[in-house]
């Protein structure tokens, strides 16, 4: 089955060429697609390099900085385009371990959507401070309470879609851009009835670089889980 790994990047020179490296040594099928919004640091020339050397790896250049959200709706343009049995979201600073993609290569085989999830078994969170992880994990609950989305970890981005759900989805109408678009992709998935698989992962901090955590992706979070209530009551999803 054809598999689709996006990546997007801003700033990512430090850990581009070793996460690709990583995440093809998984399976043959797999193909990687790079979204850099523009990296000052060069991350898309070093792309674009590793992409002449390698045809499993393409690259999508976006002028700004236009967040994550719009890089992985781009990125799911390209996997329904080029016909992708399987797409993942993935971090490309580490924080989501290649180790898993045989799990979830395993779990999709009886769902729809899998999603890796912090915690599903506990929590397993590596180098967060307490006042960070706290705010995840009750985000989580919050998130659940608000939409009714029966998965413990909504805002993780360690995930695998069918291409069937994305073709399902009107990718046109997500208008979350932050972390929020988890809770987002997640929510127009359950309510299309497909079915939704959560497999633990470890979860580590990046090692090299700066979060992209802000106050507003946040204060998009709290607000968007009522919208997406609201959208849905109103059958406009």
């Amino acid at each position: 089955m054809k598999t689709l790994i996006i990546i997007p990047t801003y700033n990512e020179r430090d850990n581009i060429e070793q996460i690709v490296a990583q995440v093809l040594e998984k399976h043959s099928s797999i193909n990687v697609l790079i979204v850099d919004d523009g990296s000052p640091d060069g991350t898309g020339k070093i792309a674009d390099a590793m992409s002449k050397e390698n045809s499993r790896i393409s690259v999508l250049h976006r002028k700004n900085k236009s967040g994550l959200g719009t890089a992985y709706i781009a990125g799911f343009k390209y996997a329904i385009q080029n016909r992708y049995d399987y797409v993942f979201e993935m971090d490309a600073d580490f924080s989501h371990d290649p180790k898993y993609i045989p799990h979830f290569l395993d779990a999709i085989k009886e769902a729809d959507l899998v999603l890796g999830s912090r915690y599903i078994s506990g929590v397993n969170v590596i180098n967060w401070p307490m006042s960070r992880l706290l705010l995840s994990y009750y985000a989580n609950v919050y998130s659940r309470i608000i939409t009714g989305l029966p998965v413990k970890d909504a805002t993780g981005g360690f995930k695998c879609f069918r291409r069937e759900v994305l073709e399902a989805i009107d990718l046109d109408k997500v208008k979350s851009n932050g972390y929020s678009f988890q809770i987002e992709m997640s929510f127009r998935a359950h309510k299309k009835g497909f079915r939704i698989k959560e497999i633990p992962i470890v979860f580590e901090d990046r090692r090299v670089g700066q979060s992209k955590m802000s106050k507003k992706i946040v204060r998009e979070a709290i607000w968007m889980v009522w919208r997406l209530r609201l959208m849905s009551l109103l059958g406009r999803l």
